[in-house]
This record gives structure tokens, C-alpha cells and sequence, in this order.
């Protein structure tokens, strides 16, 4: 299983952070290219599952699987947007997206007096915190020594 990337928009599409750990192929877009794209999809794929459910969907849409990757998506009622993309085999997502907003986002940005809430995450601690919470899931891959 791998974890692919992560993205983390405002309420009004401005990537606020964004890192990678296997992410094989390179685009030839620049990042806000990407994050223009990704956020672009999310609003779409958002609005299209709620107009077109046949039952009420309380929570929203919580993945979305291509034939190559799986993206996995959690909002808060304040509009943050938390996109993980991982490989197939990978299932839900959604406790481990909240986790990283109430404990890690919260913890590290929310209370942190010199992060401001609406610029992009230049957080150390925040980094490194996100990093190391990521690599110890069951879902990223451990590489066997040699």
C-alpha cells in the first residue's frame, strides 16, 4: 500500500500545503497549476455527488477511485479541505484525514501564534509532525532492508 500525496486548500481554493512521499510521476505543470486543477476537481466532484445522489448525503463525498489512484477527501464545517491520494489498495481514509486536522492541524497551525490562518503552512513542527504521523500508518510502505 502507498500514500501518494497531500493537499490542504482553504474555503477559497488557496493551497495552504502540500507535500509528497511516493509520488512516481512528475507533472509538467507547475505546482499552482496543480493545485488550481486539484481544488477545481474537488468543487466539481463535490457538486456533482450532491446533485446527483439518490440518498442524502450527509457527509459529503469521501473518495473518489480512478483505475490508478484513490483520492480520499475530508472537509470541516469551516471549509478546510484535506486531500490524500494513495494507491488502490488503501481503504478509507477518512478517520486518519480527521485525525490530521483536530491533532495535528489544529495542535501545530490553529495555536501556533505565528501561523496565520489564511497563508500557506510554513510550519516546521508542522511539517515534521504531518511527516511522521504519515510514515508511521499501516498504509505507507516500509521499504525491507538490504
Amino acid at each position: 500500500m502507498t500514500i501518494f500525496n497531500f493537499y490542504l486548500f482553504d474555503r477559497n481554493g488557496t493551497c495552504l500545503y502540500y507535500t509528497e512521499w511516493n509520488r512516481k510521476k512528475q507533472l509538467t505543470m507547475s505546482k499552482d497549476e496543480e493545485f488550481k486543477l486539484m481544488y477545481g476537481m474537488i468543487f466539481s466532484i463535490k457538486s456533482f455527488a450532491s446533485r446527483l445522489s439518490p440518498i442524502d448525503m450527509k457527509e459529503g463525498f469521501l473518495n473518489f477511485t480512478t483505475s490508478k489512484y484513490k483520492l480520499h477527501f475530508f472537509e470541516t464545517p469551516s471549509g478546510l479541505k484535506f486531500i490524500l491520494n494513495t494507491d488502490l489498495n488503501v481503504g478509507g481514509m477518512k478517520d486518519v484525514l480527521h485525525q490530521i486536522f483536530s491533532s495535528l492541524y489544529v495542535e501545530y497551525v490553529v495555536k501556533n501564534p505565528l501561523c496565520e490562518l489564511d497563508k500557506p503552512i510554513t510550519s516546521e513542527l508542522f511539517k515534521n509532525k504531518l511527516d511522521e504521523y504519515i510514515r508511521n500508518l499501516p498504509q505507507f510502505p516500509v521499504k525491507a532492508a538490504a
